[in-house]
């Protein structure tokens, strides 16, 4: 058997080198297995299991962010909001319960873990969920960097909602600001001093993805949270999947002014950067506006616009509009900055 080489940290980037390790690698076995629902080869935030007249959603994410509290958030937070997140992008917007692992190096602070604890607990209480069984493990010294968090997830859904569904013509809304979260951890992990007030969007968003489903239906046709690899990755993905092309319209892409300048600073495009708390959304052209009315009425909708559309052209390519002409927007192998999730 020819050797496959090394992991390196793009490989858990989000982008093309993730999916193609997962892919080759962990995929092709278990996709192969006689199972009656989405499972793994889906590659979609979840798996979807039959029950009844119902959908079983579950999900699994392990959080290594560095560092572990940052402006917005910390390790605790982004642990629950992950797992909820990924629930509601299938459908599945009201949680039955998650599982926590916790773990820890030794020589961890305790009074460090308390305050963890709490934000999980905190957390859980925003999102209407509770943690119903964990698990905690100690490594020795410099066997792991300081805590190692994962969650999984469990809720029921009438109707799975897929990334994989978006058709021509649709329109492409998002819920609000981008590369909040990711350049809040650059700039924390790296101490840089930047100007206006750049932090996380980490929130669970099930309410506002609640929201949405009500108001318009089945008219919402698809859903992803742009994590790992950020607007980019997310976009890619579900025109792939899809078999449509989407015109990306540049200037209607929220960003905050903080977000904007450290960018620029950086020379880190914030279409490439992870989000915590935004959800990326395919919807019937008619019901756009319903849409957008809708995520704006609640607190972390507020930001939302109608950023794009899906074109039958150039299936799985991002065209992106910068006002000025249209270029392909390239996806990155993994995102700029590791250890931000």
């Amino acid at each position: 058997m020819k050797s496959m080489g090394r992991i390196t940290l793009k490989q858990g980037g989000g982008g093309r080198a993730m999916r193609s390790l997962i892919e080759s690698l962990f995929i092709k076995d278990f996709a192969a297995m006689p199972f009656d629902g989405v499972g793994l080869g889906a590659m979609d935030d979840g798996a979807a299991i039959p029950i009844g007249d119902e959908f079983l959603i579950v999900t699994t994410d392990s959080h290594v962010i560095k560092p572990i509290v940052f402006p917005g958030g910390d390790i605790g937070r982004i642990s629950v909001a992950g797992t909820v997140n990924d629930l509601a992008m299938m459908g599945a917007t009201r949680p039955l319960g998650l599982t926590c692992a916790v773990i820890l190096e030794e020589g961890f602070d305790v009074d460090v873990l308390e305050a963890i604890q709490q934000s999980l607990v905190a957390t859980c209480k925003e999102a209407g969920v509770v943690v119903v069984t964990g698990d905690t493990k100690v490594m020795g010294k410099g066997e792991i960097d300081g805590i190692v968090i994962n969650t999984a997830g469990v809720g029921l859904t009438k109707r799975v909602v897929r990334d994989n569904a978006l058709r021509p013509g649709d329109r492409i809304v998002l819920t609000g600001t981008i590369g909040d979260h990711g350049l809040a951890v650059m700039a924390a992990r790296h101490g840089l001093q930047l100007e206006g007030d750049l932090r996380s969007d980490v929130a669970p968003i099930n309410a506002l993805i609640a929201a949405a489903i009500d108001a318009i239906g089945d008219g919402l046709h698809a859903m992803k949270d742009p994590t790992r690899g950020g607007l980019s990755s997310a976009l890619h993905e579900m025109a792939k999947k899809s078999g449509v092309g989407v015109v990306l319209h540049e200037a209607k892409v929220p960003l905050t002014d903080a977000v904007r300048a450290a960018g620029e600073i950086l020379g880190i495009d914030p279409l490439h950067v992870a989000n915590e708390g935004k959800a990326v959304i395919g919807v019937a052209p008619e019901l756009a506006d319903a849409l957008v009315a809708a995520l704006r009425a609640h607190p972390l909708g507020a930001n939302a616009a109608v950023i794009g559309s899906c074109v039958a052209e150039r299936p799985g390519a991002i065209i992106l509009d910068t006002g000025f002409g249209r270029r392909l927007l390239a996806e990155p192998d993994g995102e700029p900055l590791p250890r931000i999730c």
